[in-house]
């Protein structure tokens, strides 16, 4: 119930950074906890993996309670762990060795699967696309992404980089 000065090492840029955050839930995905909070510095709603706070205060001060819409539509719009507002879709193509199993699988709360002959067509909402590639990419040949353009690019790329490696 009170605000949190937290010192976060944040992956991506690699740098630690100071936050001050007000705590909304706790939420575990993937054998990773995670606080969702509304953060000062960025005026929003952010995710914080524990594993990256580095050090953390309880101030006096109180919490600034987010309201529960926003916070269910910060954790139910995006792809996998990184919430926020969907910007593309995607247009997944499983062969048919595979559709079976993954048109029983739940990617996302609002995704859109269809057949098409044997193979699975499945439609899914993102806006960061980094979880969804490495989702993507585990499946191998029996995955074709047929849209966006962009996304399918970025995991061309990939496999690519992939490929190098091993020749």
């Amino acid at each position: 119930s009170k605000v949190l000065d937290i010192a976060y090492h944040g992956r991506e840029r690699g740098a630690v950074t100071r936050r001050r955050v007000h705590a909304q839930r706790l939420l575990r995905y993937r054998d990773n906890w995670y606080l969702i909070a509304w953060c000062e510095r960025a005026k929003g709603i952010r995710t914080f993996s524990l594993d990256r706070v580095t050090h953390c205060v309880a101030t006096d001060v109180p919490i600034r309670d987010v309201d529960d819409n926003a916070l269910r539509q910060y954790l139910g719009s995006g792809f996998g762990i990184f919430a926020g507002e969907p910007t593309a879709w995607a247009e997944l193509r499983f062969s048919p060795r595979i559709a079976r199993w993954v048109s029983d699988e739940q990617w996302h709360p609002n995704q859109q699967g269809i057949w098409d002959s044997d193979h699975y067509v499945l439609k899914i909402p993102y806006g960061n696309s980094r979880e969804l590639v490495m989702e993507i990419l585990k499946y191998g040949p029996e995955v074709e992404v047929v849209a966006p353009g962009e996304l399918r690019a970025e995991v061309t790329a990939s496999l690519r980089e992939t490929l190098q490696r091993y020749q």
